[in-house]
C-alpha cells in the first residue's frame, strides 16, 4: 500500500475520485420500521427472524443456526457470511451505518463523490419470497431516499430492483425514479429458480435473463434507457445453484470469486442473448467481482467465435462434409482390431460422421441472437456497454488496463468501487492509498488512473443520464468530460 495518505493523493491529482460502489450498512430497527411502514408488522417480524438467523440466503425456516452440523449437510445449506463488520473500532463501525458521518469523513477518505449501494438488499432482491422481495426492495428504497437526501451534493443511493419477472422490475424502477428520485439502481444479474417437481426446495436452476429465461426481459433493458439509469449488479453467486460456491461450513470457500461468477453469468448473457445488439446505448456495471472475469470472457468469446462461428461450422465440422468411403477406407488400413471389431465396416463413416437430430448449420449457430458478421463486432457490443467495478487493493486491475491482453486492443471500462461499509474494507482511509499503489507499482500510468477513479464511472452514468451529477460537487469536472 501507498505510504501517502488518501487526503494528499486526492490533492497531487488534477480530478475528482468518484467511488462506484460505497455501501450503507442498515440499521435494523430502522428498516424494520420502513418495512412495517410499507408491508405490515406481520411482513417485518417474518424478516426480523430470518435476520436474527443470519439465514437470508437460503429459504430454510429454521435457518442455518437452528441445525446441527449433520442436518446441514444433509440439506447441503450453504454456510451464511458472518463477523462481516468492524467491531474493533467504534468509529469505522458507525461509519459504516450513518451517512452523516460518511460525509464527514469523504475528504479524510480522499473522495469527491460516492455512488452508495445497498447491503441487505442483495439477499432480499433475490429472495422466492414474493412478498418479502417486493416489500424489502419498497422499504429499502424509501429509507435509502430519506437517508441521503440531504446529501445529494456529496453522495446518491442506488435504488434496489427486485427481477424475478419484468413487471416487478419495472414496476418498481417507476417508483424509485420517479417518485424518489433515484438516479441508478442495483438488479440482480441472475434469478436463482426452483427446479419444477423437485423434491428438494433448494433444488434450483439459474436464470441469467437474457439466454432461455422464463421471460423476456426486454422491457426491463428499454425501462433503463427511458428512465436514464444504468443498472448494476451486486449478484450473490453463492448457495443453491451454483455448484461448488454452496459448502455448508467454509464461508471463504463459498465468497472468493462469487461476485465474479455472478457477473460473468450475467455478462455472458446479455451478450449472447443479443442485448447489447438490440439495446447499443445501454450500460451496464458488474460490480466487486474486480477486472480479470471480464478479461477472460472477452478473450474467450473471441477465441470461441474464431471457431465455432456458422461459416467456420460449414468449411470444418459440417457433417455434410465428410467423404464417408476415405474415412473407411482409412479404419480398413489402418483400424486394426477396431475395425474387426464392427460386423460391417462400411457403418464406419456414419458412426463418426452422425448429426444427431439432423442438424443444421442453423440449429447449431449459437451466434445467431446477436448478429455477428466480423470479429470486431464482438468489441462493439462488449467493450462500450459493460463497465466493470473493482475494489481498490485487486492488483488484477492492471490487466483491465492492459491494451495487450485485449483482442482489440484497448482497456476495459474498469471503475473504482470501495466496497466501504464492508468487512473486506476494515479501513476506509486506505482505500485510495490501495488504488495508487498501482502507480507507484507500474500496474497503471497516471492516465489509466484517472480513467479508474473518475472517467470510466462517470461516463457510465451521464451517457444514460447527461444530468447525472448535476448539483453535485463534481458537476464541473464531470460536464468537461
Amino acid at each position: 500500500m501507498s505510504s501517502r495518505n488518501a487526503a494528499d493523493i486526492r490533492k497531487s491529482i488534477d480530478h475528482p475520485i468518484i467511488d462506484g460502489d460505497g455501501h450503507i450498512v442498515e440499521i435494523l430497527p430502522v428498516f424494520l420500521d420502513y418495512l412495517r411502514q410499507v408491508g405490515g408488522k406481520s411482513l417485518a417480524e417474518r424478516y426480523r427472524q430470518i435476520h436474527e438467523a443470519n439465514s437470508p440466503y437460503h429459504d430454510d425456516a429454521e435457518g442455518w443456526y437452528a441445525l446441527d452440523a449433520k442436518t446441514r449437510q444433509r440439506r447441503r445449506l450453504m454456510r451464511p457470511p458472518s463477523w462481516l463488520v468492524n467491531t474493533a473500532d467504534p468509529r469505522e463501525r458507525a461509519t459504516t451505518m450513518l451517512p452523516n458521518l460518511i460525509r464527514e469523513r469523504l475528504d479524510e477518505f480522499g473522495i469527491d463523490f460516492a455512488i452508495m449501494y445497498t447491503s441487505v438488499g442483495i439477499p432480499i432482491a433475490s429472495s422466492d419470497d414474493e412478498e418479502l422481495r417486493l416489500g424489502g426492495c419498497r422499504a429499502l428504497n424509501v429509507m435509502y431516499a430519506d437517508l441521503f437526501d440531504a446529501h445529494r451534493d456529496r453522495m446518491t443511493p442506488s435504488a434496489v430492483i427486485p427481477i424475478h419477472t419484468p413487471a416487478e422490475a419495472i414496476a418498481e424502477m417507476e417508483f424509485a425514479v420517479k417518485e424518489r428520485g433515484f438516479k441508478t439502481v442495483t438488479i440482480p444479474g441472475c434469478v436463482r429458480r426452483p427446479l419444477e417437481g423437485a423434491e428438494n426446495k433448494q433444488a434450483a436452476w439459474i436464470d441469467p435473463l437474457a439466454v432461455d429465461s422464463l421471460y423476456d426481459y426486454d422491457p426491463v433493458w428499454a425501462k433503463c434507457l427511458e428512465l436514464g439509469v444504468a443498472p448494476a449488479t451486486h449478484h450473490n453467486g453463492m448457495g443453491a445453484g451454483w455448484g461448488a460456491r454452496g459448502t455448508t461450513t467454509n464461508f471463504m470457500y463459498n465468497h472468493i470469486g462469487h461476485f465474479a461468477a455472478g457477473a460473468e453469468a450475467a455478462c455472458k448473457a446479455l451478450f449472447m442473448g443479443g442485448v447489447t445488439q438490440r439495446f447499443p446505448d445501454l450500460r451496464i456495471a458488474f460490480l466487486e467481482g474486480g477486472a480479470g472475469w471480464a478479461l477472460s470472457l472477452l478473450n474467450d468469446i473471441v477465441e470461441h467465435w474464431e471457431k465455432r462461428n456458422v461459416d467456420a461450422l460449414r468449411r470444418v465440422t459440417d457433417p455434410a462434409l465428410l467423404d464417408r468411403a476415405a474415412l473407411s477406407d482409412y479404419f480398413v488400413r489402418y483400424g486394426g482390431d477396431l475395425v474387426h471389431a464392427t460386423t460391417d465396416p462400411d457403418t464406419l463413416d456414419s458412426i463418426f460422421a452422425s448429426s444427431p437430430g439432423g442438424e443444421t448449420a442453423t440449429d447449431v449457430d449459437d451466434w445467431k441472437a446477436i448478429g455477428l458478421e466480423k470479429k470486431e463486432d464482438i468489441g462493439t457490443r462488449f467493450l462500450p456497454n459493460f463497465y466493470i467495478g473493482c475494489e481498490a487493493d485487486d492488483r488484477m486491475n492492471g490487466a483491465a488496463f492492459d491494451a495487450r491482453l485485449n483482442p482489440f486492443g484497448q482497456k476495459l471500462n474498469a471503475f473504482l468501487g470501495s466496497d466501504i461499509g464492508h468487512w473486506d474494507v476494515p479501513d476506509p482511509t486506505k482505500v485510495i492509498p490501495e488504488a495508487w499503489e498501482m502507480v507507484e507499482d507500474g500496474l497503471l500510468t497516471e492516465p489509466d488512473f484517472r480513467a479508474f477513479a473518475f472517467e470510466n464511472v462517470t461516463r457510465l452514468h451521464t451517457q444514460m443520464n447527461p444530468d447525472f451529477f448535476k448539483g453535485t460537487a463534481v458537476e464541473e469536472a464531470t460536464a468537461k468530460l
